[in-house]
C-alpha cells in the first residue's frame, strides 16, 4: 500500500507539472510573444479557463503527501520552508494578476498585472526544479541546474501550447520562441537527466530519462515541421518521463535516511485514503478533460 501511494503522489505531481508547466510557460512568454492589448488578451485567453483548475493537482499532491506520508510532508515543507513561501508568493502574485487583469482599464494597472503574471510564472517554474534538485543532490550547482531545467521546460512547453492554441502573429512568434527555447532546454535536459542518481530500478530510470530526452528532441523537430498537436504531445511526454525519472530516483527514500515504509501512515488510514481516491480522482480527471474539450479551439485576436 505504501508503494501504491508513492506512485499516486508521483502521478499527481506529474499532472501538475504537465498542466501548470504550459501555464507557467505562457505567463513567462507574455511580453515576448504578444504585441499590444489585443494580443496579450489572446495569449492569456489560452490559459484563462484552465489555469486555476490546473492548480488542483498541486493541492491534491500536497494533500496526499500529508495524509499518506505525514513525515514526508513535514520534512519536505520544513526543509524547503523559504522556497515554499516564495512558491506560494509567486502563485498568489500570478493569480492576482490573472484575475485582476480583466477588471482594470488603466495602462498602469494592466502593466502591473502583466508584471505579476510574468514574475510569478518565472519564479515558481524555477523554484520547483530547484527544490527537487536540492532534494536529490543537495545545495550547489545542481540546484541551479534543476531550476534552469524546470524553467526551460516550461518555456518550451508553453511556447508549443501557444502554437497549438493561437493564430496569426502570436502563433508565429510562439513557434520562434519554442525553437529558441529548445536551444537551451535540450543541453540542460541532457545534463540534468543524465546526472540523476540510481533508484530502486536503475535500468527503468535510465530508460525513462533517455526516452524523455528523445521526446524533447522529437517535440522540437515537430515544431519545426509545424505539427503543433504532436509537438505538444511530445513535450508533455517529456515532462511525464522526466518526472517519472525524478520520483524513480527518490524511491524508496524520498527524504535522506527515511524510506516510504517508515514515513507512511497506518494501514487503516491508507485503506481509507484509497477508497477516497478511487472516488475523487476519476472525477477530477473527468472534469478537467471536459474543460479542455470545451475550450479546445484556437484563439484569434480579441
Amino acid at each position: 500500500m505504501t508503494t501504491f501511494w508513492f506512485i499516486v503522489i508521483a502521478f499527481l505531481w506529474t499532472g501538475y507539472f504537465v498542466l501548470e508547466g504550459f501555464d507557467f510557460g505562457v505567463g513567462a512568454l507574455l511580453p515576448l510573444v504578444a504585441r499590444g492589448p489585443a494580443e496579450r488578451r489572446q495569449v492569456l485567453g489560452t490559459i484563462g479557463p484552465v489555469w486555476d483548475g490546473n492548480e488542483v493537482w498541486l493541492i491534491s499532491a500536497i494533500g496526499a503527501m500529508f495524509a499518506a506520508f505525514p513525515a514526508w510532508y513535514s520534512g519536505f515543507l520544513s526543509e524547503f520552508y523559504l522556497a515554499m513561501v516564495l512558491v506560494v508568493a509567486g502563485l498568489v502574485i500570478r493569480g492576482v494578476g490573472l484575475e485582476w487583469r480583466g477588471k482594470v482599464r488603466s495602462g498602469t494597472e494592466l502593466a502591473l498585472c502583466d508584471a505579476g503574471i510574468v514574475t510569478g510564472s518565472v519564479l515558481v517554474a524555477f523554484l520547483w526544479g530547484a527544490i527537487f534538485a536540492n532534494l536529490l543532490f543537495g545545495t550547489g550547482l545542481a540546484t541551479v541546474l534543476g531550476g534552469a531545467l524546470s524553467l526551460s521546460l516550461a518555456l518550451l512547453h508553453g511556447a508549443v501550447f501557444l502554437t497549438l492554441k493561437t493564430e496569426g502573429a502570436v502563433r508565429s512568434r510562439a513557434r520562434l520562441a519554442a525553437l529558441l527555447a529548445s536551444a537551451g532546454t535540450l543541453p540542460i535536459a541532457i545534463a540534468g537527466l543524465s546526472a540523476l542518481p540510481s533508484g530502486a530500478d536503475s535500468e527503468l530510470l535510465w530508460v525513462a530519462s533517455g526516452t524523455a530526452m528523445a521526446a524533447l528532441a522529437a517535440g522540437v523537430a515537430l515544431v519545426w515541421r509545424r505539427r503543433e498537436g504532436w509537438a505538444f504531445v511530445a513535450t508533455a511526454s517529456a515532462i511525464v518521463l522526466a518526472t517519472a525519472s525524478l520520483f524513480g530516483a527518490l524511491y524508496p527514500a524520498p527524504l535522506p535516511g527515511l524510506t516510504v515504509a517508515e514515513m507512511a501512515s497506518a494501514p487503516y488510514t491508507l485503506t481509507v485514503l484509497t477508497w477516497i481516491g478511487l472516488v475523487a480522482l476519476p472525477g477530477v480527471i473527468a472534469y478537467q478533460s471536459w474543460t479542455y474539450w470545451v475550450f479546445r479551439k484556437r484563439l484569434t485576436r480579441v
